[in-house]
């Protein structure tokens, strides 16, 4: 199976695009966020910025992904530049491509339904996991020293209680 590939119109916070493949052998964690979603500043952000510096890139790769599909004049590429300097999110992010329908062509390609968003993808380059809104960062830990430890599965999160709701912006939200 082909493994998933990042759509990006730029990279920031690292010297040349980044491939999914290039990370063969590492635990790979995306984080799909919009920096005017409240969900992503607050929790998948500084979730993020936290797997980074735990793992430092030993054993797991963090890489972000800003796909916007709402207020997209407001979310431009040096607008990401400065919001990522001022809450020093230093991981490399990704700018989703953009595409005539509104949806970026990586959100629509990894069929993901809004930000945050959390995959997963296991040292064989597999996807393990994919999930909207908050996870809550023992469910992260737990899905992360599985893959690490061998296993093919992250288990369920769905299976971890009722904090995993789905708490996010989807397209089309007007709340």
């Amino acid at each position: 199976m082909k493994p998933l590939e990042i759509y990006a119109s730029e990279w920031l916070n690292c010297a040349a695009p980044l491939s999914l493949e290039k990370y063969r052998g590492k635990v790979v964690v995306v984080t799909a966020f919009q920096m005017l979603c409240p969900a992503c500043v607050s929790h998948s952000l500084p979730q993020a910025m936290d797997l980074s510096r735990t793992f430092s890139n030993k054993d797991v790769q963090v890489i972000g992904l800003h796909t916007v599909f709402e207020h997209h004049d407001a979310m431009d590429s040096n607008a990401l530049k400065a919001f990522l300097q001022e809450y020093r999110i230093s991981i490399p992010v990704a700018i989703d491509q953009a595409q005539a329908s509104g949806t970026p062509r990586t959100m629509s390609t990894w069929g993901l339904s809004g930000t945050p968003s959390l995959l997963i993808f296991g040292p064989g380059g597999e996807l393990r996991l994919r999930h909207f809104g908050l996870l809550p960062d023992v469910v992260l830990g737990h899905c992360i020293g599985r893959l690490n430890n061998g296993h093919s599965s992250t288990d369920n999160p769905a299976n971890f209680g009722s904090n995993t709701t789905a708490k996010g912006c989807r397209p089309g939200d007007t709340e």
